[in-house]
């Protein structure tokens, strides 16, 4: 594509609107098009000579997902346009889930023209709304809607920088129409851009309050600590190593983020470690209760996993940035002290105050220390060998098990630089490869209908580093987006996705089947309105028609190896995607 730059001065309000965006670091803006912003579309492609590169989406939802993949994988925000008040409202699903999980999206949309007399016949009246950002002001960090291209600068420079501070989310700033499409009177200084827009500090903790917490953690003879959030920092990854080895902390990771090696011995996610822990350190976890609770499924019924007596901790946002309106934040959990601050500054002056207590302990204490330690990794081996004994009871079945489709992946994925897109083919893949570096893997998926276009995002921020990116994709949430396999050709992604196609929305199908047994109704209704046959997609020859490399349906284990290695050299020595479809068992 030409750079083609017809003036070098903006003539239209949607070429100062450009420049604002070029000044703040843009670097995509992902959309599916529209009217409302066509005065703005016209500058980004014409005004702006290319410089930020257009991702054209076939449905909103999937333009928020690729924002959201790239914003995790990047830790740098993303623009993404919608379509005055019906592209907003297609995308209000990809806004919220970038909400709950703290990714940082420039939303912008065209709207009205607020200006009556300048509104065409019926369309820009049915598309428009009194206050577009109503419709996400519950899961956006801010809105507004500029009144004068004066005011544009400021707004967008605020936006940016409140999306940008920590908790990150999605802000939305509707551009009216009428200013875009205005010719610029007089001329919008941006001169002061760069300070307007820049983040401000961290949240520093109280320093009694974080000597305090360190002292109780090391006073602690079992501690545990849970990992929600804090690898969104990358240098936070191996602070909690540190931290885990000095002191001699389990840990027990979410996976919302790359927090913490899962081959350390000192990982003990899936094991009993929580029953037996004295004090449990709560590190960034928004919920507080999921890792720390057991749930029986069909009656709903909820018991704590933590021994009457232990001490609860906690560092991280706490009611900072809590929402009015969502409920993602969970059941609020009794602490005995809680430290509020930023976990990518307090971590380290955390574990600089432990090495302080540890440096003056006597020998007796250092060997409990010892031994604590040593527990811990006997836990880790204990659980590693459970997966690893499960896995093989599974492994000669078809269609493949999942724990083999994710060992089989596993063998050709390690030979090289690799990264995770969102999927964990039901935390199997947590249980079989080495996840030894933070930018392997974002975190884990939210839920049906995210994960592909996360993923291209996440591919979409590794293009061109040489990493062979990888996405464990669900069959049902393919079902909900299959056209954004064209966005990977179209803009030749380097994703290699591997089918987890159980042929079902299983997750739902467990549901009824417990239900089934608990009510006595019969269990092979338990599939109605749940699987995904009769007739089976064929996904490799959907994506043949999208112009990916594909192979499949692949039901026989022993041809998955294979078939994997081939479509990452496809990958890798072309740049281009491709898919292997691989036919599992429903769990």
């Amino acid at each position: 594509m030409t750079n083609f730059a017809p003036y070098d001065e903006p003539v239209w309000g949607s070429d100062v609107m450009v420049d604002v965006l070029r000044r703040l670091g843009l670097k995509y803006v992902a959309l599916n098009p529209g009217s409302s912003f066509r005065g703005l579309h016209d500058s980004l492609v014409n005004y702006g000579g290319d410089e930020i590169t257009m991702i054209e989406c076939p449905h909103e939802k999937i333009a928020m997902g690729v924002a959201h993949g790239y914003a995790k994988a990047t830790g740098e925000p993303m623009a993404v346009i919608l379509h005055d008040l019906v592209g907003l409202l297609h995308g209000t699903m990809g806004v919220y889930y970038a909400y709950i999980d703290r990714t940082p999206v420039l939303v912008l949309g065209g709207s009205g023209p607020a200006d009556h007399a300048r509104r065409r016949p019926n369309i820009d009246w049915i598309h428009s709304a009194n206050v577009q950002g109503e419709a996400v002001r519950a899961y956006t960090k801010w809105d507004h809607e500029p009144r004068s291209l004066a005011s544009v600068p400021t707004v967008l420079a605020r936006a940016h920088r409140i999306a940008n501070e920590e908790p990150r989310g999605p802000v939305y700033v509707a551009l009216d129409a009428g200013l875009q499409e205005d010719r610029v009177a007089e001329p919008v200084p941006l001169d002061d851009l760069p300070r307007l827009a820049a983040v401000p500090s961290t949240l520093a903790p109280d320093p009694a309050a974080l000597r305090a917490l360190a002292e109780r953690l090391c006073a602690a003879r079992r501690p545990i600590m849970v990992l929600g959030y804090p690898g969104r920092h990358p240098g936070s990854f191996e602070v909690l190593v540190d931290l885990a080895e000095d002191v001699g902390i389990g840990a027990v990771d979410t996976h919302w983020r790359s927090n913490f090696p899962n081959r350390h011995e000192l990982n003990v996610t899936g094991s009993e470690a929580l029953e037996g822990a004295d004090s449990v350190l709560f590190v960034d976890v928004k919920d507080m209760g999921k890792a720390t609770q057991r749930l029986e499924s069909t009656t709903r019924r909820i018991t704590s996993r933590l021994a009457a007596g232990c001490t609860v901790l906690d560092l991280g946002f706490n009611d900072v940035g809590i929402s009015s309106w969502s409920e993602d934040y969970a059941e609020l959990v009794p602490t005995d002290l809680q430290v509020t601050a930023d976990t990518a500054g307090a971590l380290p002056l955390l574990l600089a105050e432990c090495r302080r207590i540890l440096d003056g302990e006597s020998p007796e204490r250092r060997a409990e220390r010892a031994d604590w330690r040593e527990r811990l990794s006997a836990m880790h081996r204990s659980t590693w060998d459970g997966w690893r004994r499960r896995a093989d009871e599974g492994a000669d079945r078809s269609p493949v098990s999942t724990s083999r489709l994710a060992a089989e992946v596993w063998q050709v994925v390690r030979e090289h630089d690799w990264v995770l897109t969102a999927g964990t083919a039901a935390e199997w893949a947590l249980r079989t490869w080495d996840f030894d570096r933070p930018y392997r893997h974002p975190g884990r998926q939210l839920g049906t209908a995210t994960q592909i276009g996360i993923s291209l995002g996440v591919a979409l921020a590794h293009k061109g580093t040489g990493r062979l990116v990888v996405d464990l994709q669900p069959d049902g949430d393919l079902m909900f987006d299959v056209g954004a396999l064209w966005v990977a050709s179209r803009y030749e992604l380097p994703l290699l996705v591997v089918m987890f196609n159980n042929r079902a929305y299983y997750n739902d199908w467990e549901h009824q089947e417990r239900l089934a047994r608990q009510r006595g109704t019969p269990m092979e209704r338990a599939s109605i309105g749940m699987a995904i046959d009769t007739p089976a997609p064929d996904f490799a020859a959907v994506a043949r028609g999208f112009g990916w490399w594909a192979d499949g349906p692949v039901t026989d284990p022993g041809r998955v190896r294979d078939a994997v290695r081939k479509a990452a050299d496809h990958v890798l020595g072309t740049g281009r995607p491709a898919l292997v479809d691989v036919v599992c068992q429903p769990k």
